[in-house]
């Protein structure tokens, strides 16, 4: 398996594991819970990869990997 996708998963796990303490109630409109669903992905998704380029990078170009 590719390394990269690895870091993608762990990073995404990670990350909506962490959203899960953001109270994002307020922010939202009422009975709108598969949009709300469907925004916490996205943003979970964008943590992630925004993770793993930075950790791949940051290996890539210390020559640690």
């Amino acid at each position: 398996m590719n390394i990269k996708a690895l870091l993608y998963i762990i990073t995404f796990t990670l990350s909506l594991y962490a959203m899960q303490s953001v109270n994002y109630e307020k922010f939202l409109k009422a009975n709108k819970v598969r949009e709300a669903r469907l925004l916490f992905m996205f943003i979970s998704m964008a943590i992630s990869y925004l993770c793993t380029n930075f950790i791949y990078d940051f290996f890539t170009y210390t020559s640690i990997m």
